[in-house]
Formats: C-alpha cells, sequence, structure tokens
C-alpha cells in the first residue's frame, strides 16, 4: 500500500503590510522581479489574474532550460487569499510530461497552489500549500527556490539589502 507523501507547504514573514504582499504577487510588473529561481527570469506570455483567469508562464534557466507553465486562478480573494492551478506545458500551452520538463515521473500532471495572506501588526504571514510531494520539491529544488524567492520579494518591499 502506497504510503501518502506529506505535500508542500512553506511559511515566510514579510516585513511589510499584507496588501503590499498581494499586490507583489497579483501584478506582472512586480511578479517579473521576484518570481523566479535565482539565476533565472520569468516571461508571462498570458497573465489575468482574477478568478477564473489564466496564465502561461516559463521561467528561463540557464543551465536546464526553460520551463513553461500555464494555470487558472480559481480563487483571488483581495488581501486575503490566491488559489491557482499550474500544468507543465510548452511554448504552445500544450501539456508535457513531467520528465520532459525535468520533474520527477510521478509528479502529479496539475498542482494546486494555495497562498493565504495573514496580517501580523505591519507584517505579513505568507503560508504557501502546493499539492505536490515536498521530498520531490526539495529533491529538484522547488522547495529552495520558494525561499530565495520570497527572500527577494522582501527585500523589493523593504526596499534595503542586507547581503
Amino acid at each position: 500500500m502506497e504510503q501518502l507523501k506529506k505535500e508542500l507547504f512553506i511559511t515566510h514573514l514579510f516585513d511589510a503590510p499584507r496588501e503590499l504582499v498581494f499586490r507583489a504577487w497579483t501584478d506582472p510588473e512586480q511578479l517579473i522581479h521576484w518570481y523566479a529561481p535565482d539565476g533565472c527570469t520569468i516571461e508571462f506570455k498570458t497573465i489575468d489574474v482574477r478568478e477564473g483567469g489564466t496564465f502561461h508562464s516559463c521561467i528561463h534557466d540557464p543551465i536546464h532550460g526553460d520551463c513553461w507553465i500555464k494555470g487558472v486562478y480559481q480563487e483571488v480573494v483581495f488581501p486575503e487569499r490566491l488559489v491557482f492551478s499550474m500544468v507543465l506545458t510548452n511554448e504552445h500551452g500544450y501539456s508535457v510530461e513531467s520528465t520532459d520538463a525535468g520533474k520527477p515521473a510521478d509528479w502529479p500532471k496539475e498542482t494546486i497552489t494555495t497562498v493565504t495572506f495573514t496580517a501580523i501588526k505591519n507584517q505579513t504571514k505568507l503560508s504557501v500549500h502546493q499539492t505536490v510531494p515536498e521530498e520531490d520539491a526539495k529533491q529538484t529544488g522547488a522547495y529552495q527556490s520558494w525561499i530565495k524567492m520570497f527572500n527577494r520579494l522582501n527585500i523589493i518591499l523593504t526596499g534595503s539589502e542586507n547581503d
């Protein structure tokens, strides 16, 4: 009997009000500055952040190549919650096998990402739940990429860099 794998769950505390953090997740002009792993860039072929809206994006990685994803925004509740699907695709938006995109063979065809924004005085506790096995996310570098992207976003939001 297959044992259920623990799904990815990450929390991060931002030094900014939740309205600002939420906008950074929904404004394409802000997303392009932080929503990609270190050394990579992101391109949005399309993005329509509203309930039922879609996106088609590509992470350009100089080492591993391009990773195209499309998805649907299932919930957009300002400034509290975002829920969106993610499917691995090619440049034309057609689904591809997980191994073709550099993921494990058992990577889900579709993942759901739920982002919750909780106000704590002038800070925001961000919680990300993704329907991907945490172990796989750590092995592929996805887990570490989230942490680095959150650190970059915090720097952008606060306007200070401490490194």
